[in-house]
């Protein structure tokens, strides 16, 4: 906080009666409807908090009836939160404050777009540890033994497993079979889930009368959550886009199609990749940075509020064709240095592309790092990328964060225009337009 005005300090108070100036149109004539907000801090520290206690933030608001500009003022620096005089730095802005407490261009307006229907959704809630097993406790419960239980233990992945180092677990997964088919079919799998899962369901709804509790009761051999709606998008592919929930890098990657996504991943249902391109471009990912929102300082991608509503661009063959390569490109080249260089994981990679983004000299230790990582052919592939992706939108490839969200926007209104009318540009056609295509 050193080096700020004086009258950009908060002392652990702010001064709402002062009114910020209004520069926004006059109000209507006649009785004023509707509210403005004239003053928003979305993101304030909860001070006089000990150092264990919870990292409470809340937002402040103060409104005004009809059509007036406000105050934005954003925290960027806070120290002394246990103490009587916590001392906070502010930045402000004056403009229309919209309804998700921002400035400038309304994200809070986009439609989910038909074009993006039923692709992505987060992967499976087990409610229950037992369903996670080593190779080897997956051998004793008959896998390579029990005809067709191949099908129901498969390779499982979570959040840290694609931006740490893979645990390699298995997971069981019995969608599909009734109760009398586990135990006839697979007697190990089935003993194994009576004893470990089971107790804890049971357990759980002995304890609470939700219905989702007693559901998870009732059919206990089964996830919490088997996520009927994600298997069908994913059937018939070699593999599928997952990123991870809540991350600091937004990154999107490969899976392959018999590797089950945990709950914090958020599986996307094509094989091809544009789409992954696309989703890994600067495009994308300023989009999500801004409509996604945050848990606690990491950005989380809500599949609903960034991919639903994310307009991709209407490339041409040879665009489609040169993104997807560049794509595959940058998905092999990360994953062939993870394998090659002793304990690299995906997140380290990424800090060390922010590093040399920020062109920043680095200390001899960190250049050999980045050098054994690859993180400087990461980053011109990105480069590659988003070059490639503003090609295909049409537009500058030094657009600014703000003038691509802003964009967007308007490309996500445009489109939902059309979709009205009946152009619909979906993604995948062949598995889409049947299922989800506007009834006549």
């Amino acid at each position: 906080t050193e080096g700020q005005r004086p009258d950009a300090m908060l002392e652990g108070q702010h001064d709402p009666a002062t009114p910020p100036p209004l520069r926004g149109p006059p109000p209507p004539s006649g009785e004023e409807l509707g509210l403005s907000l004239i003053l928003a801090i979305p993101d304030h520290p909860w001070t006089k908090a000990t150092k264990d206690a919870a990292a409470v933030r809340i937002a402040m608001t103060v409104a005004k009836r009809g059509a007036h500009d406000g105050r934005l003022v954003q925290i960027i620096g806070e120290r002394d939160l246990d103490k009587d005089v916590p001392v906070l730095a502010e930045s402000n802005a004056v403009g229309r404050i919209n309804a998700d407490l921002s400035l400038g261009v309304d994200v809070g307006s986009v439609e989910p777009l038909m074009a993006n229907a039923g692709l992505a959704y987060r992967g499976m809630q087990l409610i229950g540890s037992g369903f996670i097993v080593t190779p080897q406790e997956a051998a004793h419960l008959g896998l390579g033994k029990r005809e067709g239980l191949a099908a129901h233990i498969r390779p499982y992945r979570n959040g840290r497993d694609l931006l740490q180092r893979s645990r390699g677990v298995m997971v069981i997964d019995l969608f599909g079979l009734t109760e009398k088919e586990v135990r006839q079919r697979f007697p190990e799998v089935y003993q194994h889930l009576d004893r470990t899962v089971r107790p804890q369901r049971e357990e759980q709804a002995s304890k609470s009368s939700t219905n989702d509790a007693q559901a998870y009761a009732k059919t206990w051999w089964l996830h919490g959550k088997p996520r009927q709606k994600l298997r069908p998008a994913l059937q018939g592919l070699t593999r599928y886009i997952a990123t991870v929930e809540t991350s600091k890098h937004r990154i999107f990657q490969w899976v392959e199609a018999e590797i089950l996504p945990d709950n914090m991943l958020v599986a996307i249902g094509s094989d091809d990749g544009f789409h992954l391109g696309v989703l890994s471009s600067i495009h994308h990912c300023e989009w999500a940075s801004v409509v996604g929102g945050t848990l606690e300082d990491r950005p989380r991608y809500n599949k609903s509020r960034v991919f639903d509503p994310f307009p991709f661009p209407d490339a041409t063959p040879e665009q489609h064709a040169t993104i997807a390569e560049l794509a595959d490109e940058l998905d092999a080249t990360r994953k062939q240095a993870l394998a090659e260089t002793p304990n690299l994981t995906m997140t380290e990679l990424y800090n060390l592309r922010d590093l040399l983004r920020s062109g920043v000299t680095l200390a001899p230790t960190l250049q050999a790092r980045a050098l054994q990582a690859r993180a400087g052919i990461v980053h011109r592939l990105h480069e590659q990328i988003d070059a490639a992706v503003a090609a295909a939108y049409g537009w500058p490839a030094d657009l600014s964060p703000q003038e691509i969200v802003a964009r967007l926007v308007a490309l996500n209104a445009e489109r939902a225009t059309e979709e009205k009318a009946g152009l619909i540009r979906w993604l995948r056609p062949d598995y889409q337009k049947a299922r989800f295509a506007p009834k006549p």
